[in-house]
């Protein structure tokens, strides 16, 4: 295991006492609210840190207890007891501390956008892509996250052909950005009279959520259209031109929205345009920083077939981390939890081999 980085631990000890106290000065609100949200963020590394450097020295001073010679057969014993307790924590904290110290993700703690496409399979696939959705959506209530759709594309028989909304809460972003890639569903559609197995497939994309200060978008650089907005079915929605595209001239990115305000419609459009330049500069940044090696689950690659949900068998299996799990009905219902953490821990592994490699 790679050592701690003691500069860098007593670095944030020291940001965060500074912090508190020009909290505890009564500073402005903007700049206020700044450093609350700093304090908030390194509060459960100190904590750590403190309570690691407490553990560290209790080993140290029964380690010194049996050194002494002066220490008598009582105390003696009852430090050769204690000791072995010590060890284990120091150990279990030390690996905890790796684990928080580890390289962030800037945008780790954003907001996220949620993207779903059917892909091969026709209304089956659809379908899915709706199931999908109303997985995420209950995952994101019981994080206390909020759900808005930004456009919606709806399938023949139900489902979307394509769905894109924001996922609103502290650290959407990080729980879910695993989530991007190919998934692929085996089942029997209920319009399958003879009862066969029927693969299809749907591509899910997660980016951070951007904000005015991630990316900047000129004027000049974008060229906004308007349109008629029609729903589903080809009813008509709104009689004025209301649903909004906006080309992104230098990529080519096309954005749209058709809800009934052009106002809201050309914000929401602006809102998923951001978040896909902000995402184009991270990948470009992620593959040069990463030219050498590839982490395992963090490649990004939404071609990539990543997971597999086969309903005749209740199972779900990941398969970059080869994790099956038989409780697909739960799953579907928003029970995520355990496949989400068990990526993340994968990945954090992936660092931590990473920078054990470099020490």
């Amino acid at each position: 295991m790679a050592k701690l980085p003691v500069d860098k631990m007593r670095e944030l000890e020291r940001r965060f006492g500074e912090i508190e106290a020009r909290m505890a000065e009564g500073p402005a609100a903007d700049v206020y609210v700044k450093l609350a949200s700093e304090y908030s963020e390194l509060q459960p590394v100190v904590t750590k840190i403190r309570e690691y450097q407490k553990a560290v020295a209790e080993e140290a001073d029964l380690r010194a207890l049996l050194a002494d010679k002066a220490t008598d057969r009582e105390m003696r014993e009852l430090a050769e007891l204690e000791l072995p307790e010590a060890q284990e924590k120091v150990e279990a904290l030390e690996q905890q501390m790796q684990i928080l110290l580890l390289p962030k993700d800037a945008a780790d703690e954003k907001s996220a956008i949620l993207e779903i496409r059917a892909g091969t399979g026709g209304s089956e696939a659809a379908l899915f892509a709706g199931d999908l959705f109303r997985m995420y959506e209950r995952f994101s209530s019981t994080k206390g996250w909020k759900v808005e759709v930004l456009s919606a594309s709806e399938g023949e028989a139900g489902g979307y052909k394509e769905i894109i909304a924001t996922v609103s809460g502290r650290g959407a972003f990080a729980k879910l950005k695993f989530e991007s890639g190919v998934h692929r569903v085996q089942r029997v559609p209920e319009t399958e009279a003879s009862g066969r197995i029927h693969t299809s497939a749907a591509t899910v994309a997660v980016l951070p959520e951007a904000e005015d200060i991630d990316i900047e978008i000129r004027p000049e650089d974008i060229r906004i259209d308007t349109m008629r907005s029609s729903g589903a079915g080809g009813q008509h929605v709104n009689t004025t031109d209301s649903a909004v595209r906006i080309t992104h001239l230098p990529t080519g990115l096309i954005v749209t929205s058709s809800e009934k305000s052009q106002h809201q419609n050309r914000a929401k459009a602006m809102q998923v345009l951001r978040s896909r330049l902000y995402d184009i500069e991270r990948q470009k940044a992620d593959s040069e920083r990463s030219a050498d090696r590839k982490s395992q689950v963090g490649s990004g690659d939404r071609s990539e077939r990543i997971r597999t949900y086969n309903f005749p068998q209740g199972r779900v299996t990941d398969h970059r981390i080869n994790l099956t799990l038989y409780k697909l009905d739960r799953m579907i219902e928003g029970d995520i939890d355990e496949m989400v953490d068990a990526l993340i821990s994968d990945y954090q592994a992936g660092q931590l081999a990473q920078l054990g490699e470099q020490g």
